[in-house]
Parts: C-alpha cells; sequence; structure tokens
C-alpha cells in the first residue's frame, strides 16, 4: 500500500449523522475482510456515540462477532475499570455483550508503568501480526479510529512530544499528558498506527472548530503528521467546519 498524500474529507451534517457515517464504515470495512478482521478504536469524546450505534441492534447483529478483533490506539494509564479507561467506555458501550473476550485486545495498565505496558502491547500486537517489522504490503489494522484533540495530538502522541518522532517502536509510554486528564499514557506510534487500510477521524462541533482550521491549512500537528498507508479519511460535521471552507468532498 502506499500513503495518500491528503486525506479524503467527508462532511456531514450533524453529530448524529457523523456517527451513523462512521458506523456505517466500520461495517463496510468488516464486511470487505473474508478472514480476520483487526479493528483499532480510539477513546475520547469523539467516537461515544459510535460506540452506542455499534452495540444498537441495528448493528450488532450485521457484525460478524468470532472474525472481528478490537484493539485501542491509546490509553490512560489508569485501572481498566476506571471511567477515565478507553477501552473500559468501548466496553461497556457496545463490546461486553458481543465479542468474545479473547478478542478484545486492551493495553495493560496493572504493570509496572506505561513503558512496561506499552512493550507488553507491541508484544501482543506483533504476534498477532506474526512479525516484529510492519510490512507495508501487509495492514496491521483493517480500520484504525482516530480523533484529533484541542491541540491537534491525535491519540496520545502530542505536538512537541519524542513519541510523535518514534519510527521504530510500535508502542511508548507517555509519562505525562499535555491536555486533561494529565495522567500518564500508552499510545500506538505513527507507523504503527499507519498500518491500516483506513484510517478514520471523526471530528465533531464547534468546539473543534478552531483546530479543524489548523488541521485544514497543513500546520505540523500529529493530527496531520498520521496517516494511513491505505486511505485517510476526515470525517468532519458541519458544526466542526469553519464557515469559509469549501472543500468537502
Amino acid at each position: 500500500m502506499a500513503a495518500t498524500d491528503q486525506p479524503r474529507l467527508i462532511v456531514v451534517a450533524d453529530a448524529e449523522a457523523l456517527a451513523r457515517a462512521a458506523a456505517e464504515r466500520v461495517m463496510a470495512r468488516i464486511s470487505a475482510g473474508p478472514d480476520r478482521i483487526a479493528i483499532c478504536l480510539t477513546g475520547g469524546s469523539s467516537p461515544k456515540q459510535l460506540y452506542q450505534l455499534l452495540g444498537s441492534d441495528a448493528y450488532r447483529s450485521r457484525i460478524p462477532w468470532q472474525r472481528v478483533h478490537w484493539f485501542i490506539g491509546d490509553e490512560r494509564f489508569v485501572p481498566d475499570s476506571d471511567p477515565l479507561n478507553n477501552m473500559n467506555v468501548a466496553r461497556a458501550a457496545f463490546l461486553d455483550r458481543d465479542a468474545p473476550p479473547a478478542h478484545i485486545h486492551s493495553i495493560p495498565t496493572a504493570t509496572g508503568g506505561p513503558d512496561e505496558s506499552a512493550a507488553v502491547y507491541a508484544r501482543e500486537l506483533q504476534t498477532f501480526y506474526g512479525a516484529d517489522r510492519l510490512d507495508s504490503s501487509k495492514p496491521l489494522f483493517d480500520l484504525v479510529l482516530m480523533g484529533a484533540g484541542p491541540d491537534g495530538h491525535t491519540a496520545s502522541l502530542f505536538p512537541g512530544f519524542p513519541a510523535i518522532d518514534e519510527t521504530d517502536r510500535w508502542v511508548v509510554g507517555v509519562p505525562k499528558a499535555n491536555v486533561a486528564p494529565f495522567v500518564p499514557r500508552v499510545t500506538l506510534t505513527l507507523p504503527a498506527l499507519a498500518s491500516c487500510r483506513e484510517m478514520l477521524f471523526e471530528i465533531e462541533g464547534a468546539g473543534k472548530r478552531p483546530i479543524l482550521t489548523r488541521l485544514l491549512n497543513g500546520e505540523n500537528l500529529p493530527a496531520v503528521r498520521a496517516r494511513s498507508n491505505g486511505e485517510t479519511v476526515w470525517l468532519v460535521d458541519g458544526a466542526a467546519l469553519p464557515e469559509d471552507f469549501r472543500g468537502g468532498r
């Protein structure tokens, strides 16, 4: 696969339409894979409505649960039962009801610290992938879900932090977050996140308009640098779109 130069921008009317569009893209990626499917989830506020949809009867009955494996792009280093835990949110919303427990690949947070957790998760990813080196012709994930923070971070890759420039490791510890909650994190790196057929950003609400303006202007921020080796899509609702922007397609 070859990385595309620019993401595809899709503009929808509102948050409800955004969640539906994201859910349909998840389903399309699942349907496109004849065998084992790997989806990398995201944390934060942007995917909550999507996760609720995937847990609804309209969608859960369409998911071939025995074929799909669920990973997470970053995690707050808090207990897995903590409301701040990203995978805990996804499990409560839709995974625990139907996904086989062995298909839910959480980042461990009961280790000695974020670096140890990162090493454990990297080994789990490599075991699943079947190699300790990424091959551009063999994606790790079918779909990676992403968001963009108010400072332009994505996953737990913050502007100016060394993790953003990591090229060898798949997962790294982040000792301190740049935004609330100010807890240590564990995050996949840009090369690991890029190893996917599709990277799907959800950017929703008027509060995201300032950062989306910066992203559309191509500022050197983590959310701009994050690209799939396949297709990168920015799914945006009307409230987040800058008023003078007319480039939606």
